[in-house]
C-alpha cells in the first residue's frame, strides 16, 4: 500500500499530519457536524505526542462540500467512505465515531474487514448499539422543529446556533443526516473481528447505559464500556479524559495486534 502524502482526499481531512505515527485515528462526526468538529482532538492528540495520526471524515453538503448532495442513507454513506480510506491505510487504522458517526463508523468497519483489512478496534461514542432501534421521526419535522431539537442536544456549533441564517444555510445537511440515523435498521451478517470501546456520558438523553452496553454483542473481539459526566456531548468538556482513554487503548489494540501477528510490525 502506498503512504499518502496529501493533506486530504475526498473524504478525509488531516489538520494535524504525523507522517512518523504508528497508527491512524479515522474521526467520524455527529448528525449535522463537519471534519472539523474533531480538530480540538487532532490539535490535543499532537501537543500530547500521540503515537497516531488523528484524520476527520468530511461528510457532503457542507463546508467545502456544501455543493454536494447529502447522503440519507447510512449503508451508502459507509460504501463511499471505505472505498476513499484504501489509500489511508498505509498504517494500522482504528476508527472513532461519535453519535450518527458511531454507527457510520461501525458499517464502516464492517465493509473494510470484509475487504480484508484488519481493523485496530472501534471507538463508538454516544450511540446506542445498532441493534437497539428507535422509532424517531426529527428528520420530518419542519425547519423550526429540526432546530429545536439541534439546540437540544447542542450538537452544532454554538457560533452557528445563534445565527439562524448560517442555520437555515445547514438545515439540508441536518436533515439528511437525521434521515440517514433514523431509517437506519441493523442488518444480519458478520460481525466485527476487532474491539469496540464504547463511550458514553452518563447524563446522555438519547443514549442509556444499556443501549451503549449492548455494542457487546457487535464484535467477537471484545468490548468495554467507560462512562463520564456530561451529556451527549460530553466529550466536548471531557477532551482530556477521553483522549486518555484512545491513548490507553490504542496501546493496549496495537500490543495486541502485534502478539497476534509475530511476523508483523508497525511503524
Amino acid at each position: 500500500m502506498t503512504a499518502v502524502n496529501e493533506t486530504s482526499s475526498r473524504w478525509i481531512r488531516r489538520f494535524h499530519p504525523a507522517g512518523d505515527a504508528r497508527v491512524r485515528l479515522v474521526c467520524l462526526p455527529h448528525a449535522g457536524g463537519s471534519a472539523t468538529a474533531y480538530f480540538p482532538l487532532s490539535r490535543a492528540a499532537a501537543a500530547a505526542g500521540l503515537d497516531a495520526e488523528v484524520v476527520a471524515v468530511q461528510y457532503p453538503g457542507r463546508q467545502d462540500r456544501r455543493a454536494e448532495p447529502c447522503y440519507d442513507d447510512v449503508g451508502d454513506l459507509a460504501d463511499s467512505i471505505a472505498d476513499d480510506l484504501a489509500p489511508w491505510s498505509d498504517r494500522p487504522l482504528a476508527l472513532f465515531g461519535h453519535s450518527m458517526g458511531a454507527t457510520v463508523g461501525y458499517e464502516v468497519a464492517r465493509r473494510l474487514e470484509t475487504r480484508g483489512t484488519e481493523l485496530l478496534g472501534l471507538f463508538a461514542s454516544a450511540c446506542r448499539a445498532p441493534s437497539r432501534h428507535r422509532v424517531e421521526y426529527v428528520h420530518q419535522r419542519d425547519d423550526d422543529g429540526l432546530i429545536a431539537a439541534l439546540k437540544e442536544l447542542s450538537g452544532t456549533d454554538t457560533a452557528v446556533l445563534g445565527d439562524d441564517e448560517l442555520l437555515r444555510m445547514v438545515l439540508p445537511a441536518v436533515r439528511g443526516d437525521y434521515t440517514a440515523v433514523e431509517t437506519y435498521r441493523h442488518r444480519e451478517g458478520p460481525e466485527l473481528a476487532c474491539p469496540i470501546e464504547v463511550l458514553v456520558g452518563d447524563a446522555d438523553p438519547v443514549t442509556t447505559l444499556a443501549e451503549a452496553d449492548a455494542w457487546r454483542a457487535h464484535t467477537t473481539g471484545g468490548c468495554a464500556l467507560e462512562v463520564f459526566p456530561g451529556g451527549h456531548f460530553y466529550l466536548n468538556a471531557r477532551l482530556e479524559a477521553v483522549l486518555a482513554t484512545v491513548a490507553a487503548r490504542l496501546r493496549e489494540w496495537v500490543t495486541a495486534s502485534n502478539a497476534s501477528a509475530p511476523g508483523r510490525r508497525t511503524r
